[in-house]
Formats: structure tokens, sequence, C-alpha cells
């Protein structure tokens, strides 16, 4: 389907052609410029997107800011002029949280829709078998979920970039900040699928360099409705950190239901990703004083400029609204194929994913850039602790504790995840 919300108002801010131009040749371009394109009328066919990611299901409130923010890159793109005269067409789909929904959808997009590129998911078994697709059919796929086996050798091929951060950043992030601040008697409760897992082995590693102690990692289905079996053997544990590894609706009825118990007296909850609509829909009570790893909170553009620039024109067409992490994802998802389109002066899939390869960015929280044996996006982790006092508005949620810096000796090595050097 075309974008679903043309008439909103995304003016990017004016800047020189010239320098927009030389830094696209350079390979960098900057959050608050306007695509560098080569503005010719003619009208071609349609450049399009495949979006599936989970509009309904558990994460259906991260899917739908994904898709907002991913329909802002669109329009922004279209706006300046498209490239060459195409404009871009986003195709949304719902893979509904399953991997093989997933996997029909994108073959659908691929083969009856030609879509030329494929930015989504929020799931790590979705992902993967997204990936799969676009692997054997030779499509790049721009993947805006967290997942550490889509940046493994046997899972990755030279089409597959990874724009959002992978569980062992994440985690590693969070232990680093958390571990000597809160103690090191640690309990994981844990959704059962690849996401769970991943994050306690990267706690687990990070914490190993820190004197940190597994007492146990209590695994629960995903989905989970009810936690109150697990508590009182958490409570009996005695840990410092209560480490909560799930996401979305599972996160804020773990939270929830920890809260109740009175867990917060003797035990610091964290999360490896605090989400800030799964802090919104949780409420402040139940949230107070956990900390937790986020990929982007609206709350930096005091600091950032690339986040207020992004923010501000989240704000203008969405009626104030300001953007959440998966959201941000979203926009630079897909922004990013965009712009190695122009880079690349084609929407030839290996001259596209050269210059994805090669491509230097800050669309909305500093630099990054994709590391090139594998395609992770490098970039910052944002620690952030949640808010129940003192908070200006609605959305003044968190409050950013500490940013660990771009770093790619924070990712696994090209050696450890089976590419050769």
């Amino acid at each position: 389907m075309p974008v679903s919300n043309p008439s909103s108002p995304s003016n990017p801010l004016p800047t020189s052609r010239r320098r927009l131009l030389q830094a696209g040749a350079a390979g960098t371009v900057l959050a608050g410029a306007p695509f560098a394109i080569n503005i010719v009328r003619a009208q071609g066919a349609p450049i399009k997107i495949g979006f599936p990611t989970p509009l309904t299901g558990a994460f259906s409130a991260e899917a739908q800011d994904q898709v907002r923010a991913a329909e802002l890159a669109v329009k922004e793109f279209n706006d300046a002029g498209g490239f060459n005269g195409r404009k871009v067409e986003l195709l949304v789909r719902d893979d509904k949280l399953n991997p093989g929904e997933a996997a029909s959808r994108t073959l659908e997009l691929i083969e009856k829709d030609k879509v030329d590129f494929i930015v989504g998911s929020l799931s790590a078994a979705t992902q993967l078998s997204i990936n799969a697709v676009t692997r054997e059919r030779k499509v790049i796929f721009n993947s805006i979920s967290q997942s550490d086996a889509i940046n493994e050798a046997k899972d990755w091929s030279p089409y597959t970039f990874h724009e959002a951060l992978n569980p062992h950043m994440t985690a590693g992030a969070v232990a680093r900040y958390a571990f000597p601040k809160y103690g090191k008697k640690v309990v994981y409760l844990t959704a059962d699928y690849a996401y769970g897992h991943e994050m306690v082995r990267g706690f687990e590693r990070a914490g190993k360099a820190l004197g940190a102690t597994t007492l146990a990692d209590i695994r629960h289905p995903l989905g989970a409705a009810d936690y109150s079996a697990f508590l009182p053997r958490i409570q009996a544990l005695k840990p410092d950190i209560l480490v909560l590894c799930n996401f979305g609706r599972d996160l804020v009825n773990s939270a929830k239901q920890a809260t109740d118990f009175g867990l917060k007296e003797t035990t610091r909850l964290v999360a490896p990703v605090l989400l800030f609509t799964s802090r919104v829909a949780g409420g402040a009570d139940a949230f107070e004083g956990v900390v937790g790893g986020t990929s982007y909170y609206w709350g930096m553009e005091d600091s950032i400029p690339a986040a207020k620039v992004f923010n501000d024109k989240f704000r203008r067409a969405y009626g104030g609204a300001v953007p959440s992490d998966y959201g941000a994802l979203g926009y630079a998802g897909v922004r990013s194929v965009l712009q190695a389109v122009v880079n690349a002066k084609t929407t030839d899939s290996d001259k596209v994913a050269d210059a994805l390869g090669r491509l230097e960015y800050n669309w909305y929280k500093g630099n990054q850039s994709y590391r090139k044996c594998d395609h992770q996006s490098v970039q910052s982790v944002i620690i952030v602790e949640s808010k129940s006092k003192g908070m200006k508005d609605k959305n003044d949620v968190f409050s950013v504790a500490s940013i660990e810096a771009a770093n790619e000796s924070n990712l696994r090595s090209c050696s450890e995840l089976g590419h050769k050097a």
C-alpha cells in the first residue's frame, strides 16, 4: 500500500544543495539535511519498500510506531523530489509475530508486489525468517529488531543489514552500568525464545568480567499474563538485581507484578530494553526506579542536535507526539536504504548494498555506520531510568543515566561470528 499519511507535513531544514552533494559523495549525511538527490522530473515506476511488522499481537504498539516513522522517512524523500522523479511507496504487511507468516508476507512482497527492498521486523524469530527469504532472492533486508543470530555468518548474506542494536551490545551496556552500581547477584526472568536467550547470554558475558553471579535463569512463555508462580522463588533467592529479559506486554506485566509483590524492597529491577511504549502503558508506579537500555529516547534532544531535528519532524507530522525507540528505528532503517539509493544512483541491489555498507550517517542519535564484515550498525546505547516524580509532561518518562558511545569493540568480533576478517 502507499504511504498511509500523505498529508502529514515534514519539512526538512533548508541546507545548501552543494554541501549535501559533497556530503553524499563522501558517504556522510547529516540528520537535518534533506536527501541529496539528482532531481529529474521525468516520472518512473515507484521505488517499493516492503515493511513486514507485527501490527497485531503483543508488540503491536511498537509496530505501529515503526510504521509511522517509516512513513515519515518516505514522505520526506518524496517531498524532496524522489529519485530521478521516482517516488517511494511503503508496502506495510502484518507478520502477526509469526515466523511462518513473516516468511509468507515477505515472499508475497517480493514475488507479487515486486518490492525493491525490505525493511522491518520486530522479533528475533521473524527477522530470521524474513532474512532467509530475502537472502535467497538477493533482496536487501534492513532489520530493525534486535537479534544476535542475524549477524552470524550462517544466517547472514551481503544483502543483510542490521540497523537495530543487537542483544550483545544492549545487554553488555546495561550490565556494565548496573552490575557495579546495584550488585552482582543476579536472577533473570526470561522470555523463552531467541530474544530472551540472547539477552541473558549478553549479560552473563559482560558480567563475567565484572564478577557477577547468576543465581537462576527462570524462563516463561512468550505472551505470559501471570508471573505469580515465579515471584516467590525469585524472592527466596535474594538477588541484588532481577533482569527482565522480555519485551512489550511481557515486560509491562512482569514489571507490574514484581512491583505489586514487593520485590523492589530488596531487589533492583533492570531491563535490557526499556521501551518508551512499555513505560507509558505500564505507568509510573510499576516502572519506578527500573533501569534499562534503549536505542533512542526522545529526551536526548536536550543534548543531541540530531534528536531535536528528528523529534520536531515527527511532532509536526503526528500532532505533537514524540517518537519511540522502535519508531526511530523505522525511520532510520528506511532512510538509510533510500540514501544508499541516492549515493549508488540506482536501485540495483548489488550497487545499493555496496553504498549502504559504506554509509556514514547521523539521522537521529549521533554518528552511525555499518561494520564491513556483518553490516551491523555501530551506534550508541542509551541507559535510562524510569521516572515517577518531577515529570514535565506525559512523555517525560525517563531520565538519561548514561550513554555508552558507539564503539566497534563492544560488538562480537567478526571471526567469532564466522566472518573472514
